[in-house]
């Protein structure tokens, strides 16, 4: 009788941990790696506020605009840059017309593009810096489209695309009229494309029925919670973290170095993902939902990367249609190889990089650059040596490490040439 229970309980399996076995339910230890996420950050934030106290002071931030009223470039050259605007609808409205020159005009093209160098050394100044930039990207796709719709208009062509030709349907999914070129260039299409959140002109734009106002106000309440916790951590994170830093730099102490770096790496970071959320979603999404703007990927899923270039064609979309369809296409109809027009859009990217940063810093350093530039070779290593987590895990400590060292960089280079040669 005793025998009926004997049974086998014993069968061929891996064990769980194997590579082989199948399992791939990781979700109790990565709810374990957020918690120890969340303990080590709670603990290095509760060090700093017992070394450092409260430095948050929202009102110090304010006073930067309002001490010196007479030190306010920026708000100026925002509200010039509507003559830049200007100019550009002015010309095309010229170059429509057949009997203009067009060999005469396109120079104050070139001209207009090229007055967006501004230097302003302040916070206002890197504003203005960056809104200039994307102006002169939009502006440059404004030429680029109504260029190929002249050129489409002249030879005749039986078929446009879509996004150029005057399309037999009379209105677009939320009841505005489609128009046809040159019917766009009037003041109202102008200014919706410098709001609109992408760098890419079309004659119509997709667009949503109704302006959804609890989506708004959602928007618009995480713009506002998401600025104020920027600046926040900023002032009592980063700021203090990077001040200790000062001596260790000037001291070459290599071992001291490294430990600032890693101790700069988490804040960094994390203000990071914050500016990413705060701008690529809630800000753009807001001005979208403001203008009815249809098309919202602005952003794709970057943070599953599994090499560096998935992680610069995914992470901010509107940019990257714009390098797609203004300078790697027309490279490669150039004939040009794939390789040198990749290495061409790094390049160019590298160069706005460094813009961006030494303009309003007032000192050229190529850190930025160098960073960008020296993605080529990581990309080339990770593509071809790194796959799936062990790519991801790549993407992710080029990301951690590679921005704060770039800060230290700059503010030690910032430090030397403002503040140590004036003590001296």
């Amino acid at each position: 009788m005793d025998l009926l229970y004997i049974h086998s309980c014993h069968k061929t399996q891996e064990s769980l941990l194997t590579s082989t076995s199948g399992f791939n339910n990781y979700r109790g230890v990565l709810n374990w790696c957020v918690v120890m996420l969340v303990l080590s950050n709670a603990r290095l934030f509760l060090e700093n506020l017992l070394r450092y106290g409260v430095l948050v002071d929202p009102v110090q931030v304010i006073s930067l605009f309002l001490n010196d009223p007479y030190s306010w470039p920026a708000a100026c050259l925002v509200i010039v840059s509507n003559v830049f605007i200007v100019v550009a609808l002015y010309t095309e409205r010229q170059l429509s017309k057949v009997s203009v020159n067009t060999l005469f005009l396109h120079p104050h093209h070139i001209i207009n593009h090229h007055l967006f160098s501004v230097s302003s050394p302040s916070v206002g100044g890197a504003f203005v810096l960056g809104s200039y930039t994307i102006l002169f990207l939009k502006l440059y796709s404004y030429k680029d489209v109504n260029l190929w719709c002249r050129e489409l208009s002249t030879v005749k062509a039986k078929k446009l695309s879509r996004s150029l030709s005057c399309p037999s349907a009379q209105t677009l999914n939320g009841g505005d009229r489609k128009v046809c070129y040159p019917g766009n260039l009037t003041i109202r299409d102008m200014y919706y494309f410098v709001f609109a959140p992408t760098l890419c002109y079309e004659l119509n734009f997709p667009r949503s029925s109704t302006i959804r106002m609890s989506f708004l106000l959602r928007r618009l309440f995480e713009m506002l919670f998401f600025i104020q916790l920027l600046v926040g951590l900023t002032q009592q994170w980063m700021i203090p973290v990077i001040q200790s830093s000062m001596k260790p730099l000037e001291d070459m102490d290599l071992s001291r170095m490294t430990e600032r770096l890693l101790r700069l790496a988490v804040p960094n970071h994390l203000l990071w993902l914050i500016f990413f959320y705060w701008f690529f979603h809630s800000s753009m999404n807001f001005t979208a939902e403001l203008l009815r703007f249809g098309d919202r990927q602005f952003y794709k899923d970057w943070w599953n990367s599994e090499t560096v270039t998935y992680f610069w064609q995914n992470w901010n979309i509107p940019v990257h249609k714009w390098c797609l369809r203004h300078f790697y296409k027309p490279l490669l109809r150039r004939g040009f190889s794939k390789i040198i027009s990749q290495s061409a859009v790094f390049f160019l990217s590298a160069f706005f990089h460094e813009y961006l940063v030494s303009v309003p810093l007032r000192m050229f350093r190529l850190w930025a650059f160098t960073g960008m530039m020296a993605q080529l070779p990581l990309a080339w290593f990770v593509g071809n040596f790194l796959r799936g987590n062990y790519g991801n895990a790549a993407v992710w400590m080029s990301l951690i490490i590679g921005q704060p060292f770039a800060v230290l960089m700059y503010v030690h280079d910032y430090y030397v040439l403002h503040y140590r040669e004036e003590a001296q």
